[in-house]
């Protein structure tokens, strides 16, 4: 699944390619991808509307419009959100076509459907609750050390389990909470309130500079990801431990192990890891 590094990247793109365009004409072939409101009702609502601006919270992405409501994505396991030529071949599974002013569609694919499409003001996604409440933004100044220790400090949960719960922080899953645990030198499995005071900061630091570096390399294309111009990130070439259970560790040749935390797979080092 897409996590913050790939949708932070597609919300740079769209911002670029998207704001200030009016919506001439919108195509939802599955209406069934839109919670809010009755997908049949979406392609009069969104027509004659600008793109006003783009946010991105969590892994979600809203897409604001000129009458101040939204449209929010979320790109579940399988999802694309593209912009391309209007006349440009339609790639199967195709669920939603918004004819743009300039020429371009931005069109969502989504082979599985786990993704989700919603229309509305940001308090109705709130109040409908296909948009979650979420916790601090990790790539955000409020990402402090008090922040992430009232996550971790409190609880006897793993710190997989901890970091993937979006209530407090937004944005991670098993891909950058591997990397992070693994840069911070911290195993996944720990339970959080035996952490050290100096493990907390270093998880800190390292999901910090994960995520960032994600960024810059326009995500992690190890499945199905692609950007907005259907181009796939780099950062899976730079990935320490994520999918690679059984390998030796880059830094010190241990092999890596592969378990089960929070019901995901998770890999670490036992020697690089404590």
């Amino acid at each position: 699944m897409p996590e913050l590094p790939e949708v932070e990247t597609v919300a740079r793109d769209l911002r670029g390619a998207v704001t200030g365009r009016r919506i001439e004409r919108v195509t939802v072939d599955r209406p069934d991808i839109v919670r809010v409101p009755d997908g049949r009702m979406l392609p009069a609502l969104l027509t004659g509307q600008r793109f006003e601006g783009i946010e991105r919270r969590g892994k979600y992405l809203l897409l604001g419009l000129d009458s101040g409501d939204e449209l929010m994505v979320h790109l579940g396991m399988t999802g694309h959100l593209l912009v391309c030529d209007a006349d440009a071949p339609v790639a199967k599974h195709t669920h939603l076509r918004a004819s743009l002013d300039d020429g371009h569609e931005l069109r969502f694919d989504d082979a599985r459907r786990f993704g989700r499409i919603a229309y509305g003001s940001r308090e109705a996604l709130t109040a409908a609750r296909v948009l979650p409440r979420l916790g601090v933004e990790p790539l955000s100044e409020a990402f402090s050390q008090a922040r992430l220790d009232a996550v971790l400090r409190t609880t006897t949960r793993t710190v997989k389990a901890a970091l993937l719960d979006q209530k407090g922080v937004a944005g991670l899953g098993n891909i950058y909470i591997d990397e992070a645990c693994f840069l911070a030198g911290v195993r996944p499995t720990r339970r959080c309130h035996r952490l050290a005071r100096r493990e907390r900061a270093a998880l800190l630091d390292a999901i910090r500079q994960v995520l960032s570096a994600a960024v810059v390399n326009r995500g992690s294309s190890i499945d199905d990801y692609r950007d907005v111009w259907n181009a796939r990130g780099s950062n899976q070439e730079r990935l320490q431990v994520y999918g690679r259970g059984g390998m030796p560790c880059f830094e010190c040749g241990t092999t890596l192990r592969r378990t089960v935390a929070a019901g995901r797979t998770t890999v670490y080092c036992t020697s690089c890891q404590r």
